[in-house]
């Protein structure tokens, strides 16, 4: 999900340095966030304030109501709903269970009978080719439904292949090239199936997913608005306040592009900070391709911020220092060229990237936050070793089968505990055999579980990885 936690005696620190505010303004956001400042003044379309952290600003477009006095005591709102990555329910599709039945063996479909099927409507027989879409059209739903994906839009691919005009296949296949985060290819078959129903609020409600996932936010507003129109859905109301409030502050933001990438920054960004930018994520970018020996399709998109900036629009936990849910978003606010730190969480999150795409979102939290602090160069010093030995040798460890499900909702201090344990085992798996990393990425793009996928390429059940991670901890004392 994002790199890297503030360590707990940061938080403190900020706490004590933050002064007491004894005639505050809360600023009110759109976005239902709140900005306690003092000495507030509007002026050429800002609102900039004092904080603890200094002078800032934000669009006055963003803002709905300034409120002078004492901030409000209440409940604040959660920080890490909205940074979940877009995941939308497959559109509605005729009872394809009968059809199922008669192309299902021993719980799995029946790829001969699927192929007599298939070859019957060679013949371009009206039936058969009746017949052939409603085989592999329930074949893909059934992969679909296990999350297999990449068998599912064969399957898909199959079926349209015998109806190409038919909508709910077209329909299906945009679905699963977002699944896959395949944006580009989603817009093909949705463009289609839009000629033949262009009042569809399915049709607008994944266009304006692959829009999204595009960095069109504007094209993915107007989809979801008109989707929204045709037929109010919970889901789509979701990603539309999410695109809504991307587009209203990236419309005060400036853009660069290389090869590989799509940067919007805030205006105040050092000119000189978005090219070193630029040139570090390049940089990195070959690095990783190398080692997981894998190149995206699609251009990234990073988007750099000030620190109050970053949290209002992101949402992210307090403990995060940068976010990647599909674009990759990083607090910049002092910055004026690439320090040490800001290198570290560029290559953190580039890894984000690349593993999201090459497993099409289906790699663990854990593996996740591992590799990525492993291609950023996080090695594990003698303190952890000891530390982590230690709460391995009272049976305290990190389990790496809860911490997934787990993972948005850790606490800042067991946070960098889970960090340290995931880093700890990646190490043991490069330090094993370098490239089991790589296999792993492979067999859960392939659709296995997280568990299956390590066992099938390190032979190894996740206890025995534990064990192994111990075994090479004590090693570094």
């Amino acid at each position: 999900m994002n790199r890297a936690f503030k360590p707990i005696w940061t938080g403190l620190l900020l706490a004590l340095l933050c002064p007491v505010f004894a005639h505050a303004d809360t600023i009110y956001l759109k976005n239902g966030r709140q900005i306690q400042g003092t000495n507030t003044l509007r002026q050429n379309g800002k609102v900039t304030f004092e904080t603890s952290a200094g002078t800032m600003s934000v669009p006055e477009a963003l803002v709905d109501r300034i409120v002078s006095g004492e901030p409000p005591i209440g409940p604040q709102k959660s920080a890490s709903a909205a940074a979940a990555e877009l995941s939308m329910a497959p559109p509605s599709s005729s009872d394809t269970a009968p059809t199922l039945r008669s192309i299902m063996r021993n719980g799995a479909i029946d790829q001969d009978v699927l192929a007599q099927i298939d070859a019957k409507a060679s013949t371009h027989n009206a039936d058969a080719l009746i017949r052939a879409a409603e085989a592999e059209s329930a074949a893909s739903h059934f992969e679909m439904d296990r999350n297999n994906f990449s068998a599912a839009l064969q399957h898909a691919d199959r079926a349209l292949g015998f109806a190409p005009d038919q909508a709910p296949l077209l329909l299906t296949v945009a679905y699963l090239h977002l699944r896959r985060g395949e944006y580009q290819s989603a817009l093909d078959p949705l463009e289609k199936a839009r000629r033949s129903d262009p009042d569809s609020s399915d049709i607008a409600k994944l266009t304006g997913w692959a829009d999204y996932g595009l960095n069109r936010l504007a094209e993915a507003v107007a989809e979801w608005k008109r989707s929204q129109q045709q037929h109010p859905d919970p889901e789509v109301a979701r990603a539309l306040a999410k695109a809504q409030r991307d587009l209203d502050v990236e419309n005060n933001y400036r853009e660069n592009r290389s090869p590989h990438f799509d940067l919007h920054y805030y205006g105040a960004a050092a000119p000189e900070l978005t090219h070193d930018v630029i040139l570090a994520l390049e940089s990195d970018f070959d690095d990783i391709s190398g080692a997981l020996n894998y190149t995206p399709k699609q251009p990234i998109s990073v988007t750099l911020y000030t620190n109050q900036l970053f949290q209002n629009i992101t949402r992210a936990p307090s403990w995060a220092g940068a976010l990647n849910d599909g674009r990759i978003r990083v607090p910049v606010q002092g910055l004026d060229h690439v320090s040490p730190e800001l290198a570290h969480v560029l290559k953190h999150e580039l890894t984000h990237s690349f593993i999201n795409e090459k497993t099409h979102g289906h790699c663990p939290t854990w593996l996740q936050e591992g590799a990525a602090q492993w291609m950023e160069g996080r090695r594990t010093d003698q303190n952890s070793a000891a530390e982590l030995l230690g709460m391995y040798d009272r049976h305290d460890e990190p389990s790496l089968s809860v911490l997934e499900p787990l993972w948005n909702n850790l606490q800042s201090g067991f946070a960098r505990i889970a960090y340290d344990w995931s880093l700890a085992v990646v190490e043991t798996i490069e330090s094993t055999s370098p490239g089991d990393l790589e296999r792993i990425l492979d067999r859960l793009d392939e659709g296995a579980p997280p568990e299956d996928a390590v066992r099938a390429a390190l032979h190894s059940t996740y206890a025995d990885l534990n064990v192994a991670t111990a075994d090479y901890l004590r090693k570094l004392r």
